[in-house]
């Protein structure tokens, strides 16, 4: 009998596995081996101190990040005060699973198949790789954290089955070998362009000795690959050897409830908390699985169900502006190209760009300058409703 059994051994159900088996908690995490997720790869250094992340994980520190409107106009940003580390998802996943195992958490690997419930209490049920066979683990609570279209979610949290999302696609290619003007190790470039996702964003990310370049949508009918050979082209990388492909849904809404009122609380993609606007998953996945273990711990203690629903209070207690200023930016800028034009315009703006990026560093919203943000709102409404002209390099 285990006290938790997290599903998924991703960013956020390993920093689950992590805490819980640091609490002194017997643990059981169940990753799918091999999975790799389609990911930018950015992580601001908040994370980096947070979750103690060592400099060996980090393969390149990004100082300027680059936005490209549909005119192929380009604001580049310069990252004051920081960097944005960028990880590589094949290996940070891995060393996240492995520090859980360190930890104390029991490690399978296999495929979650469902949740049984008989008088013995609760179990997982899940297909063992090695072996094929199904088998059970019994616990007293679980944690889902099985990614986006989250199979726990949808048989136990109500809601489960209604999350918005977007897929994402992308390509790890070998990086270049001479720095240009369309690609750059230590620049990130965000294209904001309807020919290569008429809903989200493209992108061109360093990994130090790879490259992450691929794009997301959220409608049917568009061609991911296509679209994504294009930026290729357009970026210069078309020659670039491929590495490997993935593809997986991003959500792009927070769930309104996180647990089942019993026995189950959710975690990461699973609850939804996907940054709207830039989509950005690693940290909040991370913090997800962190606030699961704190409700897990207080239900353990307590007996009280009801505890589960602390995951989520204490996660919206924190990011709920955020996500709240990032719904409204996408929703406003994103639905065309002349939005889109405006928003990369807008970005030309010196205090846009220092509190974006101290936003972004801190994960909160930056209170210190109330001025600055009168100003940006201000600015904001003049490029929406085109009463300024717009900016050009």
């Amino acid at each position: 009998m285990y006290d938790v059994v997290v599903i998924g051994g991703g960013p956020s159900g390993a920093t689950a596995a992590t805490d819980l088996a640091n609490s002194g908690k017997s643990v059981a995490m169940i990753d799918r081996d091999g999975r790799i997720k389609p990911c930018g790869g950015a992580i601001p250094p908040r994370l980096i101190e947070d979750f103690d992340i060592p400099d060996s994980q980090i393969v390149a520190r990004i100082n300027t990040a680059r936005m490209i409107s549909p005119t192929q106009r380009r604001v580049d940003i310069p990252i004051e005060n920081g960097f944005v580390g960028m990880v590589d998802r094949e290996h940070f996943d891995e060393f996240l699973r492995e520090r859980a195992e360190q930890a104390g958490a029991t490690r399978f690997t296999g495929t979650f198949v469902r949740i049984g419930r008989d008088a013995n209490g609760t179990c997982v049920i899940y297909r063992d790789k090695a072996s094929g066979e199904e088998c059970i683990l019994r616990t007293k609570l679980i944690i889902g954290a099985d990614g986006a279209r989250s199979s726990v979610a949808k048989a136990e949290v109500p809601g489960g089955d209604k999350i918005p999302y977007v897929i994402a696609y992308h390509e790890i290619i070998e990086a270049p070998s001479t720095v240009g003007e369309d690609y750059d190790p230590l620049r990130c470039d965000v294209i904001y362009d309807g020919a290569i996702s008429p809903d989200f964003y493209g992108w061109v990310f360093p990994h130090g000795k790879s490259a992450s370049i691929g794009m997301g949508t959220g409608l049917d009918g568009v061609d991911l690959k296509k679209a994504t050979a294009e930026l290729r082209v357009a970026s210069g990388l078309a020659e670039c050897e491929t590495i490997r492909r993935e593809g997986a849904p991003i959500p792009l809404k927070p769930m309104d409830r996180w647990d089942n009122g019993k026995d189950i609380v959710l975690a990461g993609d699973a609850a939804g908390v996907v940054a709207p606007s830039s989509g950005e998953g690693i940290y909040y996945a991370m913090v997800g699985g962190r606030v699961a273990a704190t409700a897990a711990e207080a239900c353990l203690k307590s007996g009280r169900a009801k505890d589960l629903r602390l995951a989520r209070k204490l996660f919206m207690r924190e990011h709920k502006s955020v996500f709240k200023v990032l719904g409204a930016m996408q929703n406003a800028y994103y639905r065309s190209d002349a939005r889109r034009e405006r928003f990369v315009s807008l970005c030309h703006d010196i205090d846009v760009q220092r509190l974006t990026f101290e936003a972004y560093m801190n994960k909160r919203l930056v209170k210190a300058r109330p001025m600055a943000h009168i100003k940006i709102g201000i600015k904001n409404l003049a490029h929406l409703l085109g009463l300024v002209a717009e900016t050009r390099t």
